[in-house]
Protein backbone atom coordinates (compact mmCIF):
# COMPACT_ATOMS: atom_id res chain seq x y z
CA UNK A 1 0.00 0.00 0.00
CA UNK A 2 1.48 3.43 -1.16
CA UNK A 3 1.04 4.86 2.37
CA UNK A 4 4.13 6.79 3.68
CA UNK A 5 5.52 8.15 6.94
CA UNK A 6 6.50 11.47 5.39
CA UNK A 7 7.24 12.53 9.40
CA UNK A 8 5.97 11.53 13.09
CA UNK A 9 2.83 13.39 12.09
CA UNK A 10 1.92 13.49 8.34
CA UNK A 11 1.06 10.51 6.21
CA UNK A 12 1.70 10.59 2.80
CA UNK A 13 -0.55 8.58 0.03
CA UNK A 14 -0.07 7.79 -3.68
CA UNK A 15 -3.14 7.38 -4.88
CA UNK A 16 -4.31 5.47 -8.29
CA UNK A 17 -6.85 4.47 -10.32
CA UNK A 18 -9.49 1.45 -9.41
CA UNK A 19 -9.55 -1.49 -8.07
CA UNK A 20 -6.06 0.15 -6.31
CA UNK A 21 -8.14 3.36 -5.37
CA UNK A 22 -10.74 1.62 -3.18
CA UNK A 23 -8.27 -0.71 -1.51
CA UNK A 24 -5.74 2.16 -0.71
CA UNK A 25 -8.71 4.40 0.79
CA UNK A 26 -10.10 1.35 2.53
CA UNK A 27 -6.53 0.72 3.78
CA UNK A 28 -6.30 4.37 4.99
CA UNK A 29 -9.91 4.30 6.35
CA UNK A 30 -8.44 1.82 8.75
CA UNK A 31 -4.99 2.98 9.55
CA UNK A 32 -7.07 6.31 10.79
CA UNK A 33 -9.82 4.99 12.50
CA UNK A 34 -7.24 3.27 15.04
CA UNK A 35 -4.59 5.51 15.41
CA UNK A 36 -5.94 9.28 13.87
CA UNK A 37 -3.04 11.22 14.98
CA UNK A 38 -1.54 11.98 11.91
CA UNK A 39 -2.47 14.89 9.11
CA UNK A 40 -3.02 13.05 5.62
CA UNK A 41 -1.69 14.67 2.46
CA UNK A 42 -3.27 12.43 -0.63
CA UNK A 43 -1.70 12.69 -3.85
CA UNK A 44 -3.82 12.44 -6.93
CA UNK A 45 -1.60 12.21 -9.73
CA UNK A 46 -2.28 8.62 -10.51
CA UNK A 47 -5.80 9.14 -10.60
CA UNK A 48 -7.48 9.22 -14.12
CA UNK A 49 -11.13 8.82 -13.13
CA UNK A 50 -12.95 9.28 -9.77
CA UNK A 51 -16.64 7.16 -9.60
CA UNK A 52 -19.50 7.64 -6.79
CA UNK A 53 -18.41 4.79 -4.66
CA UNK A 54 -14.75 6.97 -4.42
CA UNK A 55 -16.40 10.05 -3.33
CA UNK A 56 -17.97 8.39 -0.93
CA UNK A 57 -15.05 6.53 0.53
CA UNK A 58 -13.42 10.49 0.50
CA UNK A 59 -15.98 11.70 2.46
CA UNK A 60 -15.87 9.51 5.06
CA UNK A 61 -12.50 9.78 5.21
CA UNK A 62 -12.87 13.68 6.14
CA UNK A 63 -15.69 12.89 8.50
CA UNK A 64 -13.47 10.55 10.45
CA UNK A 65 -9.78 12.71 9.88
CA UNK A 66 -11.01 16.41 9.97
CA UNK A 67 -14.18 16.02 12.01
CA UNK A 68 -14.24 13.15 14.54
CA UNK A 69 -10.10 13.53 15.07
CA UNK A 70 -9.72 17.31 14.66
CA UNK A 71 -6.29 16.21 11.98
CA UNK A 72 -6.12 17.76 8.38
CA UNK A 73 -6.59 16.18 5.39
CA UNK A 74 -4.59 17.84 2.05
CA UNK A 75 -5.53 16.74 -1.58
CA UNK A 76 -2.71 17.33 -4.32
CA UNK A 77 -1.93 17.40 -8.08
CA UNK A 78 -5.81 16.75 -9.15
CA UNK A 79 -5.83 16.16 -12.69
CA UNK A 80 -8.19 18.04 -15.33
CA UNK A 81 -10.61 15.14 -15.74
CA UNK A 82 -11.07 14.72 -11.74
CA UNK A 83 -11.04 18.31 -10.73
CA UNK A 84 -14.13 18.55 -13.18
CA UNK A 85 -15.49 16.06 -11.04
CA UNK A 86 -14.52 17.81 -7.86
CA UNK A 87 -16.11 21.07 -9.52
CA UNK A 88 -19.45 19.32 -10.83
CA UNK A 89 -20.34 17.63 -7.25
CA UNK A 90 -18.95 20.78 -5.17
CA UNK A 91 -16.18 18.73 -3.20
CA UNK A 92 -13.68 21.49 -4.40
CA UNK A 93 -15.25 23.97 -1.76
CA UNK A 94 -15.37 20.94 1.21
CA UNK A 95 -11.22 19.28 0.85
CA UNK A 96 -8.01 21.64 0.77
CA UNK A 97 -6.30 21.26 -2.43
CA UNK A 98 -3.48 22.05 -3.39
CA UNK A 99 -1.53 22.62 -6.78
CA UNK A 100 1.37 19.37 -5.52
CA UNK A 101 2.54 17.38 -3.27
CA UNK A 102 5.24 20.12 -1.81
CA UNK A 103 2.24 22.76 -1.18
CA UNK A 104 -0.08 20.57 0.66
CA UNK A 105 3.21 19.47 3.04
CA UNK A 106 4.09 22.90 3.10
CA UNK A 107 0.65 23.72 4.27
CA UNK A 108 0.88 21.78 6.96
CA UNK A 109 4.03 22.90 8.32
CA UNK A 110 2.65 26.58 8.14
CA UNK A 111 -0.01 25.53 10.03
CA UNK A 112 -2.63 26.02 7.25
Amino acid sequence: MPIENWSDTVLLVELSDDPQFTDDLNALLETVEKEGDKDIVLNFQGVRFLNSSNIAKLLKLRKVQVVNNHRKLKLCAITTHVWGVFLVTGLDKIFEVYDDVASGLASLSLGG
